[in-house]
């Protein structure tokens, strides 16, 4: 029997890395802005999540604007929660401003409520 390289391998943590993806968003969705009745994922503040392997999670966040009443606990806030989730050993969230955030990245939820439609 012929064996993959491993690169070609498929991975037996694959389906574990997905279901730890779901729960970290699904923690996310708890998070808000307190000014703006939308959690911050459904918001389009959260751009990437990279879940490792080995547990580790890296999110790479921005806020509506650098002037965000919240800009020095929301951060802290996400890695938080994000690091309440089973499974994950350590979260590092990185705030970024490019590209800049805009209502255009939020979900069609999150506009249906807050009648941006």
């Amino acid at each position: 029997m012929e064996t993959l390289p491993q690169e070609q391998q498929p991975s037996d943590d694959a389906p574990v890395k997905s279901e730890l993806e779901s729960q970290i968003v699904d923690a996310l969705r708890t998070v808000y802005d307190p000014e703006i009745p939308v959690n911050i994922y459904e918001m389009g503040l959260i751009y990437n999540l990279d879940v490792g392997a080995d547990g580790t999670v890296g999110v790479t966040m921005t806020l509506t604007s650098p002037a965000c009443p919240v800009a020095g606990s929301l951060p802290g806030e996400v890695q938080m929660k994000v690091e309440s989730v089973p499974g994950v050993k350590s979260a590092n969230v990185e705030l970024v401003w490019d590209p800049a955030w805009n209502p255009s990245m939020m979900s069609e939820a999150a506009r249906l409520e807050l009648g941006m439609f």
